[in-house]
């Protein structure tokens, strides 16, 4: 991993070198906001065909009381959060599913292809792994987070649920869960990434990089990366098991969901 940071160093360094004779315009990355942003964009690509039905959710609990359909929606909830939070905290739960998977910060993409040609590709494989190992662990943190979250869902957040689209119930938890998933998550993947010292080799990295004259500023905030990455992740997850329940209510073991969710 050493050895990696060090190759990645240099390569910062030839690109200063060459700054003193050409105007090099900035890598276009798409920035860890981006990467969430093209996760959304996938996810709705994949929900067009529910999304465009309007009726689908005119027709969600209609005929039911407040009750019920309250009751319908929080145990919808803890089921997609239950399942995505499962799937995000096993092995390779992040590192082996494409749709969430963490890759190099977006600051230093153009340099691992550098790295690459240098003969490094298992370094670079190895922290990257490093990266989504730690999202793994802190995945395993949320499913109290968000059980709370369900708990405390009143009349009025259903409603806004029923008014609020195909992924209204993931944008619930997201509103009421995010700052509380981020405390949570940030300390496991700081212990999480310490174990291979990448942490500290990265800093060093983007401190002395950052220093270079002209040179954009990379991050060197690691954790912070990984973490919203990793929450990020848990919510794509999340929208697509609540997608499942309302694409195919009648499949699933609950009766009451199938009665606020089939329109029974």
């Amino acid at each position: 991993m050493k050895k990696l940071i060090i190759a990645i160093l240099f390569c910062y360094t030839q690109t200063y070198s060459q700054i003193k004779l050409e105007v090099i315009d900035p890598p276009k990355t798409s920035g860890s906001n981006s990467s969430t942003q093209t996760t959304t964009t996938n996810h709705t690509s994949n929900t067009g065909s529910i999304t465009n039905n309007a009726s689908a959710n005119k027709n969600l609990g209609r005929g039911l009381g407040n009750d019920v359909v309250v009751d319908g929606l929080r145990e919808a909830l803890t089921l997609a959060s239950q399942n995505a939070g499962n799937k995000a905290g096993l092995k390779d739960g992040f590192f082996k599913n494409n749709l969430i998977k963490i890759p190099f910060p977006p600051e230093i993409k153009d340099i691992e292809k550098t790295v690459r040609t240098l003969g490094m590709s298992k370094q670079a494989d190895k922290f990257i792994e490093s990266l989504n190992r730690a999202a793994e662990d802190a995945a395993k943190k949320a499913a109290p987070i968000f059980i709370n979250a369900v708990k405390g869902m009143s009349i009025q957040d259903g409603l806004s649920i029923l008014q609020g689209g195909n992924d209204g119930a993931t944008q619930f938890l997201k509103t009421n869960t995010q700052t509380e998933l981020s405390t949570a998550f940030a300390p496991v993947v700081k212990n999480s990434l310490s174990k291979t010292q990448v942490t500290k080799y990265w800093k060093d990295v983007a401190k002395t990089y950052n220093k270079v004259p002209f040179a954009k500023p990379i991050n060197p905030d690691l954790e912070k990366y990984v973490t919203e990455r990793a929450i990020s992740g848990l919510f794509t997850l999340v929208a697509q098991e609540e997608l499942k329940i309302r694409q195919d209510p009648m499949g699933q073991a609950s009766n009451l969901l199938q009665t606020v969710f089939g329109g029974k």
